[in-house]
C-alpha cells in the first residue's frame, strides 16, 4: 500500500548545496519523495512510499533521510498539526460545520495541542473522534499515517524533557 506524508528538516551549515542534497537523498532511497528547498536552511520531503503499514513507511523514510543527510534535524512530520479548516477539508465538511461540532460536543471533542488563535489539534485525534461518531468518510489509511506522524512528533519533543520532569509530571498531566 502507498502512504503519503511529509518530513520537514533543518539542515546543518555544511549542507547548503541543494543539488548535492537531492542527489544524496535519491541515492539513499528517497526517490519516492518530492523535495522542496524554498526556505534557507530547511528542506521538506513529500513522500508517497510503498510499505506494509504507515509506521514502516515513515520509519524507513526517516532512516533514509538521516543516512543521506546526517546533520538534518527533524522539524516536523505530517500530517499531524491541523486547524479546523484542515480537518473540515479532510472530513468533507465546511469549517463552520466543524466548528459547530467542536462547540456542540465541547466535553468530548479532542483537546487542542495549542489553544489560541488559531487552535491546533493532532489530526489523528480529531479523525478518530469523527470516526467514532459515524457518518464521516475518513480514510483509515490517513488515520494510520496521522497516528504515526503524531508519534514521531511526540517522540522528537520528548527527547528534550529532563528525566526528573518526566517523572514528576507523568501523573499530573494525564
Amino acid at each position: 500500500m502507498k502512504y503519503s506524508f511529509t518530513l520537514k528538516y533543518q539542515l546543518g551549515d555544511a549542507d547548503s548545496d541543494h543539488e548535492q542534497i537531492v542527489e544524496r537523498l535519491f541515492e539513499a532511497g528517497c526517490d519516492d519523495a518530492t523535495i522542496g528547498v524554498g526556505q534557507p536552511g530547511r528542506i521538506a520531503l513529500a513522500f508517497t512510499r510503498e510499505s506494509t503499514d504507515a509506521w514502516s513507511a515513515i520509519y524507513t523514510a526517516l532512516r533514509d533521510v538521516k543516512r543521506a543527510i546526517a546533520s538534518a534535524r527533524l522539524v516536523e512530520a505530517g500530517p499531524d498539526f491541523v486547524g479546523l479548516t484542515d480537518v473540515a477539508d479532510v472530513a468533507g465538511v465546511t469549517r463552520q460545520n466543524m466548528r459547530k461540532l467542536m462547540l456542540t460536543h465541547a466535553s468530548q471533542f479532542p483537546l487542542p495541542v495549542h489553544e489560541g488563535n488559531p487552535s491546533v489539534w493532532h489530526l489523528s485525534d480529531v479523525l478518530a473522534w469523527l470516526m467514532s461518531r459515524g457518518g464521516y468518510a475518513v480514510s483509515v489509511d490517513l488515520i494510520e499515517v496521522a497516528k504515526s506522524t503524531k508519534q514521531v512528533n511526540l517522540a522528537k519533543e520528548a527527547r528534550e524533557l529532563e528525566p526528573r520532569v518526566t517523572r514528576q509530571l507523568s501523573a499530573l498531566v494525564a
